[in-house]
């Protein structure tokens, strides 16, 4: 019973976790920057009637103080992601090719102990 409950546990986070890609990956979050730009506007856009209809849904009461303005930055969230995708994606493209080289110059050390 314990082996079916941890596998249905995996199956649940499994669903869970593909769900969450299928929707980043709907919203155009994995593409360009422009996309990513143009999903954070919508997302924007549709989060204070959301969270206004659940809370009129659920029956509590929601004062909508203005909020202050947004500081105005000169840093794009989107490009730094951008960057830090990019760097990870391009270690990880030369990974194989820094192993090899690698192994080869710890042979090379152990031959040179050997002798």
């Amino acid at each position: 019973t314990v082996a079916a409950f941890d596998s249905f546990r995996f199956v649940i986070k499994g669903s869970v976790a593909g769900a969450a890609v299928f929707v980043v990956y709907e919203q155009g979050l994995l593409g360009s920057g422009a996309q990513g730009a143009e999903a954070l506007q919508k997302a924007r856009a549709a989060l204070p009637p959301a969270v206004q209809e659940w809370t009129s849904y659920m029956g509590w009461e929601v004062r909508t103080a203005p909020l202050p303005p947004t500081p105005k930055l000169d840093f794009s969230p989107s490009d730094s992601w951008n960057k830090g995708v990019h760097v990870v994606m391009s270690a990880l493209s030369v990974a194989p090719t820094r192993a090899c080289e690698y192994t080869a110059q710890g042979w090379k050390y152990v031959r040179d102990l050997v002798k």
